[in-house]
């Protein structure tokens, strides 16, 4: 059954606050096999002009995937995550992500549409620091497989 179109436009109230840490950037570093020191090292990264290290620019995803399940555990979407996979991930920077942020993320639904009997959610989560500043924008396309039957 094809979502329902009047969610597009919807939006969610902003996440609680996530505290950014060196050593999570850290471990997402290495887990992602990114070696820049500008991850690693504080030194590095004020001398490429940052305050304390950054984040990897895919970082981010780990939180507003986690935002973007509002929409997916909205009962009134419907929308069936057992059949969910991901589409697509974007991600527009207004600066880098940092140790020391505390980010809150406001999910939107843009778009749903029906394909050949499956769902697509694309949805925007808009990323900022707790002095209210924009700091990246993340869009998640998520498919919700068609139903189909068993031979």
């Amino acid at each position: 059954m094809a979502l329902d179109q009047s969610f597009v436009g919807r939006s969610y109230p902003p996440t609680a606050p996530y505290e950014v840490g060196r050593e999570k950037i850290r471990e997402f570093a290495v887990a992602v096999g990114d070696d820049h020191p500008a991850y690693t090292d504080p030194e590095a990264a004020k001398a490429l002009g940052h305050p304390d290290v950054i984040a990897p620019p895919t970082f981010v995803f780990s939180i507003t995937f986690k935002a973007a399940g509002q929409v997916v555990e909205d009962p009134q979407l419907g929308l069936d995550y057992s059949r969910v996979v991901h589409g697509d991930q974007k991600f527009a920077y207004v600066r880098p992500v940092r140790a020391g942020d505390r980010l809150s993320v406001t999910t939107t639904i843009e778009a749903i549409k029906s394909m050949a009997g499956n769902d697509i959610v694309d949805i925007r989560g808009e990323v900022f620091d707790e002095a209210g500043e924009h700091v990246v924008t993340a869009w998640t396309k998520l498919v919700a497989r068609a139903v189909t039957e068993e031979a």
